[in-house]
């Protein structure tokens, strides 16, 4: 079976890239995928989660500057070893982890918040996929809404469905992804029955039927 591999990448600060990530894997790990989280980003924000994990329902490591060039590599290892599917946490295009990230994903996330300024941001990642013929890849996730109906929400997700393809559901701010993310673990481990629980496995399940056929 092929390993997917699906990056997160945004350009702007504050997206909730690496909580998305994290919780993503987790739901992933949970639907029974061998999974394994790689941190591209020299923040380290991601490695910093995994340190704080008690459960070992994933793996989590870093990948170096001095490894980026062996990235393709370093992910045809992982599927021999077995690994179902490979999330990124890049530090954006602008960085050279975002470009070697996108050529080597079968899917990329963009996470967007309800804002022009953050929807104005996604610009250069998207001309970055559409230079690399990645069109058909990358999907928009409306991140960290205001709960509830919201008028402004509605019309970043029109806005995003006309730049690309925008994954389902549009994640709510709650406290619980937050929470989560500072005791190592995802949202659906921390608050299994909560609606941030539940939008995130909803947005694994769209992941996984993006993604459907492509693990031969």
């Amino acid at each position: 079976m092929s390993m997917i591999t699906t990056s997160v990448i945004t350009q702007k600060g504050g997206a909730g890239k690496t909580t998305l990530l994290a919780s993503l894997a987790v739901a992933a790990a949970e639907a029974g995928e061998k999974v394994i989280a790689l941190d591209l980003d020299p923040q380290a924000s991601l490695a910093t989660w995994g340190n704080e994990r008690v459960a070992e329902t994933l793996d989590i490591d870093q990948v170096g500057p001095d490894q980026l060039p062996n990235l393709k590599a370093i992910l045809q290892a992982l599927e021999r070893e077995g690994y179902t599917y490979a999330f990124l946490d890049t530090a954006g295009v602008a960085n050279a982890s975002g470009a070697i990230a996108m050529a080597a994903s079968d899917l990329i996330l963009v996470p967007a918040r309800p804002s022009r300024f953050d929807i104005l941001a996604t610009m250069s990642t998207i001309e970055a996929a559409i230079g690399m013929g990645m069109r058909d890849r990358f999907a928009f996730v409306l991140n960290q809404c205001p709960p509830g109906r919201n008028s402004r929400a509605g019309e970043a997700g029109k806005g995003l469905s006309l730049l690309g393809l925008l994954a389902e559901p549009t994640i709510t701010q709650r406290a619980d992804h937050q929470d989560a993310l500072a005791t190592g673990q995802g949202v659906t481990e921390y608050a299994p029955d909560g609606k941030a629980a539940d939008e995130i496995r909803a947005l694994w399940q769209w992941v996984q039927r993006k993604t459907k056929g492509k693990q031969g």
